[in-house]
C-alpha cells in the first residue's frame, strides 16, 4: 500500500510538470512556437470607409462585416496612397509606394524586378493564392497560385489567401432592400432623385459583398481554421461617386480595415494608429516569422538606401502594446490611365488632425468618364440643378476646379468641405506639411508635373480629346452658369 501510494505521488508530480511545460493557449499573446498563422486578406473593390455598419452607416447593412469587428480591431486611420485601383492594388501587395514602385497610374504595372508579398510570404512557407480581380502586373512581380471562388485552401501548409472582390465597383445591380427616398445623402453630393437611386444601387452591391464574407467566415469555421487564421477585411480605395475615388481627399484615400485573430488581438478594440497600405506587406512578414527589415523588394530607393519596404510592421499595434504608428500619411495621384480627362496630379500629406492638398496644376478642369460618359447615371442632373440651385453649383464647382493649395481640418471638417489653406491662423501648421510632403515626394523620386508628363500613359490621353470638346461643347450652358462671375 505505502509503495503504491508513493508511485501515485511520483505520476501525479510527473503530470504537474508535464503540464507546467505546456505553453498557455489562452488569451492573447499565444507561444510563438505554435504553428504558422494561416492569413486570410479580403479586399472590397471601390468601397467608402464609411459605408458599412461598424463604421457609423445608420443606412447600410452589412452584419458579417460587422462580425469581424466585434471580434477584431478597428482602425480609424487607415489609408491608401492612391484612391485608384491598380495603383492601389500593387501598392498593397509591394509594399511600395507607387511612384517608386512604377505602378503610379491606372491599368499600369510595376517596374521589372519588384517583388511582391508572393515571393516574401513562398519564402516563409506560405501558399501565396489570390481568387477574383487582378488588375496588377506584370505576371512575375505577382506570381500567385490562381483560385476560384469563396473557399478556403484545405492543405496542411499555412496559406495566404487574398479574395479580391469586385464588388462594389460600379456597374452596380438593380437596387433590392433600399428604398432611394430615405437613404442619407451626404453633404458633397446634390440630393436628387438620380442620386437617391444611384446610392441605392451601391449600397445593394456593398450587402453583396457583405454575403461574400459571411461565405468565405462560415468556411473557415468549418474547416477548423478559423483559430490559427488572421483575417484582414480592407475597402480599397472609396466609391465612384464624386470626390472620393480618383482624388486625395479622405473620401478617397482612407479605408475601412479591420483585423481579427483569435489570441492575439482584442475582440472589439479600436485604434487610431496612422497605417497606410505600404505597411501591410511588413506586417504579414512579422506575423508570417520574417523580418520585415530584411525584406529585398527589388527596387532601390528605400528610406536610408537599399532595396527596402517603404511601409514598416504595425504588428505591436495589432497586440495592444503600442498606440502609435506613423506620423504622417501621404497621397499621390494622376489621372493618366483614368481613361480620359488628361494630366492632373494631385499631392497630399496629413497627420492625424490636418490634410494638406497640392493641385499643381489647378488651372486644368478636373474631368473623367464619370462626367463625360454619365457613367453612375447621375452627373447630367447635377449639371441641370447647379444652373439654378446654388447648392449644387457649389458641389459641381468644387469637384471640376480646384485651387492649388487646399488645406482642412479633418477632425471638425471630415468632408473636408472648408478649405482653410487661405486662413493666417494655420500658416504654420501649412508650413509644416508643405515641407513634409515636399521631403517625402523628394526620397520617392517624384517630380510633380514633370513625373506627371513623363508618365508613358500620358501618350493615350489624346484619343479622348475630340469627346472632351464635344462633351464641353454640349454642356456649355451649364459651365457658363456654374462660373458665372467667377475667375
Amino acid at each position: 500500500m505505502e509503495n503504491l501510494a508513493r508511485l501515485f505521488s511520483i505520476t501525479f508530480l510527473a503530470v504537474i510538470c508535464l503540464l507546467a511545460s505546456i505553453p498557455c493557449s489562452v488569451g492573447l499573446h499565444a507561444s510563438s512556437k505554435s504553428a504558422k498563422p494561416n492569413i486570410l486578406l479580403i479586399l472590397a473593390d471601390d468601397l467608402s470607409w464609411f459605408d458599412l455598419g461598424c463604421y457609423g452607416s445608420k443606412d447600410v447593412s452589412t452584419p458579417n462585416i460587422d462580425q469581424l469587428a466585434r471580434e477584431g480591431m478597428t482602425f480609424s486611420h487607415a489609408y491608401t496612397a492612391t484612391a485608384m485601383c491598380s495603383p492601389t492594388r500593387q501598392q498593397l501587395y509591394t509594399g511600395l509606394f507607387p511612384v517608386r514602385s512604377g505602378a503610379m497610374a491606372n491599368h499600369s504595372a510595376v517596374k521589372p524586378g519588384t517583388k511582391s508579398m508572393v515571393h516574401h510570404l513562398s519564402e516563409l512557407g506560405y501558399q501565396v493564392s489570390l481568387s477574383g480581380k487582378e488588375h496588377f502586373g506584370p505576371p512575375e512581380s505577382f506570381p500567385f497560385e490562381k483560385r476560384e471562388g469563396l473557399k478556403i485552401p484545405s492543405g496542411p501548409e499555412p496559406f495566404c489567401l487574398v479574395l479580391a472582390s469586385k464588388k462594389p465597383h460600379d456597374g452596380w445591380p438593380k437596387a433590392k432592400g433600399y428604398d432611394p427616398a430615405k437613404l442619407t445623402v451626404p453633404p458633397y453630393l446634390v440630393d436628387n432623385l438620380e442620386t437617391r437611386r444611384s446610392l441605392a444601387r451601391y449600397f445593394t452591391e456593398i450587402t453583396q459583398l457583405d454575403d461574400d464574407v459571411g461565405t468565405l467566415m462560415a468556411d473557415l469555421q468549418a474547416k477548423g481554421k478559423a483559430k490559427n487564421t488572421v483575417v484582414v477585411f480592407t475597402s480599397e480605395q472609396g466609391s465612384a461617386f464624386y470626390g472620393g475615388k480618383w482624388t486625395c481627399y479622405d473620401r478617397g484615400l482612407k479605408t475601412a480595415f479591420i483585423v481579427k485573430w483569435s489570441g492575439q488581438i482584442k475582440p472589439g478594440s479600436r485604434s487610431d494608429a496612422l497605417i497606410q497600405y505600404v505597411d501591410v506587406v511588413p506586417t504579414l512578414v512579422e506575423i508570417a516569422g520574417g523580418n520585415p527589415t530584411q525584406v529585398d523588394t527589388g527596387r532601390k530607393g528605400a528610406i536610408g538606401g537599399g532595396n527596402g519596404l517603404d511601409g514598416k510592421s504595425f504588428l505591436k499595434v495589432l497586440r495592444g502594446e503600442r498606440k502609435e504608428h506613423n506620423s504622417y500619411v501621404y497621397g499621390v495621384h494622376t489621372m493618366q490611365g483614368a481613361w480620359i480627362g488628361g494630366p492632373y496630379p494631385i499631392r497630399s500629406v496629413r497627420d492625424k488632425k490636418y490634410k494638406y492638398i497640392w493641385n499643381p496644376m489647378h488651372d486644368r478642369f478636373f474631368v473623367n468618364f464619370n462626367n463625360i460618359g454619365n457613367r453612375l447615371n447621375c452627373w447630367q442632373s447635377w449639371l441641370q440643378d447647379a444652373e439654378t440651385n446654388p447648392q449644387a453649383a457649389l458641389i459641381v464647382r468644387r469637384w471640376i476646379k480646384r485651387p492649388e493649395i487646399e488645406f482642412y481640418d479633418t477632425e471638425k471638417d471630415p468632408y473636408e468641405l472648408n478649405d482653410l489653406a487661405k486662413n493666417p491662423e494655420y500658416a504654420e501648421t501649412i508650413k509644416r506639411l508643405k515641407k513634409q510632403l515636399e521631403r517625402w515626394m523628394a526620397q520617392q523620386g517624384d517630380q510633380g508635373i514633370e513625373t506627371e508628363l513623363n508618365n508613358p500613359k500620358s501618350s493615350k490621353e489624346a484619343q479622348w480629346k475630340p469627346m472632351l470638346k464635344k462633351y464641353y461643347k454640349a454642356n456649355k450652358d451649364s459651365y457658363d452658369q456654374i462660373f458665372k462671375g467667377r475667375k
